[in-house]
């Protein structure tokens, strides 16, 4: 497409186009928004190697392009401007998350990126936010890196679950690139690989101290139970992996209790997710942390967003045209837009619009003239402001209008 365009001679051309999610995926009454921040590190530092535009001239689709195409692509780089809601602001469907306006070939080149960063990150943080509802208060790690559809997705759904409010992650890539904090215990090989368990047990407790999470149902729950409460102090927690996590968590409990430790906690893994948890805290089960692997990871039950990138407007000649597509079910408003957020509702209105009183606008300038404005790698303060927003916005039935310039617009289009 940007060579089609190069030939075309659209490279005056200056495009505004609008990310945004059509529908909310089954079983989700809102959108926490994520991957912001990758977005903006990739588009400020976009380019093209040597080597990726001599392995593009080289394919056949390309015998026609001419060589001030290359000698461009040589030289490109992102100039435009990205206004984007905040990361961990909750949304809607229709509404837009992002709005880039660029010369048109740099408009169009990130669409791919853009699409998959916020949208894997966003579909990943929506769901933390069902289960961490669904545990009530109590502690969320996530687990599910060895079930990520890769290795660097895992890592940014560590990143995405902790945004959303869980407390940390198994995965130490995600720590140590994010400032994520890590959890983790050792697996039934440890276990598996001594003499006997109280041997497992003792030489982890020597090496972890005070950060100790014994895993306890490798061969008999109950029976781990006590041989943990028998190692004493310095322990954090157990955790159950299977079986019957009500009844075990109980007995478990009384076990450590009566040993006189009562602050270890009890974490429970083994395919969680929101429905299991929800019907565990309901029946009281004594279980102070859940770690989320698959269901979380992957977004079990909803992996993928119906995420779009759609060009609103192009400018050429000091002329605006209006963009909008048409098509059944897919149809897209033109203009660039804005969203005002009020205490009951959201309006979806004109860039250009005034402030309605009560209202505020979400989308705001993160890149100006391709060089980033904002700084969005505190995950922390990103986290506590998405606590925030599902506390206040992340309710059902949340109305989102069109303001009547959009809608006056839309009609004429």
């Amino acid at each position: 497409m940007s060579a089609g365009y190069w030939m075309a001679g659209k490279t005056s051309e200056t495009a505004t186009f609008e990310l945004f999610v059509r529908r909310l995926p089954p079983n989700r009454d809102f959108l926490v928004v994520c991957g912001l921040s990758q977005a903006i590190e990739y588009l400020t530092g976009l380019k093209f190697l040597d080597r990726e535009i001599a392995y593009l001239k080289g394919l056949p689709q390309f015998e026609k392009a001419p060589s001030a195409f290359w000698d461009y692509l040589a030289g490109f780089r992102f100039t435009g401007d990205v206004s984007a809601v905040p990361e961990g602001t909750v949304m809607f469907a229709g509404e837009p998350l992002l709005t880039l306006r660029a010369p048109l070939i740099e408009a169009q080149i990130p669409e791919t990126y853009l699409l998959a960063t916020i949208g894997f990150q966003t579909v990943i943080a929506s769901k933390a936010a069902r289960i961490l509802k669904a545990a009530a208060g109590r502690d969320v790690v996530e687990f599910g890196c060895r079930r990520a559809h890769a290795p660097e997705a895992g890592c940014l759904a560590g990143r995405a679950a902790f945004l959303a409010g869980c407390v940390g992650t198994s995965n130490v890539a995600a720590g140590m690139q994010f400032a994520v904090p890590v959890f983790g215990t050792a697996a039934h090989s440890w276990v598996l690989s001594f003499e006997n368990e109280a041997e497992a047990f003792r030489r982890l407790q020597d090496l972890l101290g005070e950060r100790t999470v014994q895993l306890i149902d490798t061969y008999d729950t109950v029976e781990g139970a006590r041989q943990a409460a028998a190692m004493g102090q310095p322990l954090w927690g157990v955790r159950l992996d299977s079986g019957d996590l009500l009844g075990l968590s109980r007995e478990v409990r009384r076990i450590l209790d009566e040993a006189g430790m009562t602050a270890v906690k009890i974490m429970a893994t083994n395919d969680l997710d929101e429905t299991t948890i929800a019907a565990l805290v309901e029946q009281g089960a004594p279980i102070d942390v859940f770690g989320v692997g698959t269901s979380l990871a992957t977004s079990f039950d909803a992996p993928a967003l119906s995420a779009v990138y759609k060009l609103v407007e192009l400018e050429a000649g000091g002329q605006t045209r209006y963009a909008s597509k048409h098509s059944e079910g897919k149809r897209t408003l033109p203009g660039a837009k804005q969203v005002f957020r009020f205490a009951d509702r959201d309006v979806v209105g004109l860039q250009t619009e005034a402030l309605p009183a009560g209202a505020e606008r979400l989308l705001k300038q993160v890149i100006v003239g391709g060089e980033a404005i904002v700084d969005e790698k505190n995950i922390r303060r990103i986290q506590e402001y998405a606590r925030q927003q599902i506390a206040d916005y992340g309710k059902p039935g949340r109305q989102v209008e069109l303001s009547a310039s959009l809608s006056a617009l839309a009609a004429s289009h």
